[in-house]
């Protein structure tokens, strides 16, 4: 994997609320916090598809399981 070092600016409180709620230091935090944006294409893609999707196997079947 290739890194890329960047500098950034960001409002102090946001950085301490964020590093606070992951319990991490400052990299993971934002690392964390790019692949939630990068992520969220795919989550809007899928929410297109609702009810779109056709599924072979009947629910009482997957439960037997």
């Amino acid at each position: 994997m290739e890194l890329k070092k960047i500098t950034i600016e960001v409002p102090a409180d946001l950085l301490e609320r964020a590093t606070a709620a992951s319990g991490q230091g400052i990299t993971p935090t934002i690392r964390r916090g790019l692949e939630l944006v990068a992520s969220s294409a795919a989550y809007a893609r899928l929410r297109r598809m609702k009810g779109k999707v056709k599924f072979t196997i009947k629910l009482s079947e997957l439960r037997e399981d």
